[in-house]
């Protein structure tokens, strides 16, 4: 499986991200509709906000409507928006503030990683994003980036 990592000495805080995703999902080139937000912790620290496709999703086991699943072959979190009335329990839930609210659907939305090709990784200007093996992730971060992104929280 592959997964999103992020290197917080490389984004720049374009957010560049944010708007490839809401076109590729939404059409408009506007970060309300994206499934990744970049948020600004000190002055010039971003960290992104986004479904981290956990390996025991809490929103799967809470959703009431069986809303959401994950796609066991790909580890990706799928959202059935027919079955979603936007009761917000995974969003509540989410200990990574990675599921939002569509601004005008009224039902929650979150990463599904462009079903295994994510726009935002290509885009990202300052290659602080990338899409690797999960195994591959704990070679890649440096334990000193790790502490770096848990005192920028």
């Amino acid at each position: 499986m592959k997964i999103i990592v992020f290197d917080l000495s490389k984004c720049t805080g374009c957010r560049l991200c944010e708007i490839v995703c809401a076109v590729k999902h939404e059409g408009v080139s506007s970060p309300l509709f994206s499934r990744i937000k970049m948020l600004k912790r000190y002055e010039a620290v971003f960290a992104p906000a986004r479904c981290r496709q956990c390996e025991e999703p809490i929103c799967v086991i809470a959703c009431p409507l069986n809303a959401i699943s994950k796609d066991k072959m790909l580890g990706i979190i799928k959202i059935d928006h027919d079955k979603c009335r936007g009761c917000k329990v995974c969003m509540e839930l989410c200990p990574y503030g990675g599921i939002y609210m569509h601004p005008i659907k009224r039902k929650v939305m979150a990463c599904d990683l462009c079903d295994g090709d994510p726009e935002c990784v290509k885009v990202c200007s300052g290659k602080a994003l990338s899409y690797i093996e999960e195994h591959e992730a704990i070679y890649k971060i440096k334990r000193e980036d790790i502490f770096k992104f848990f005192i920028a929280k």
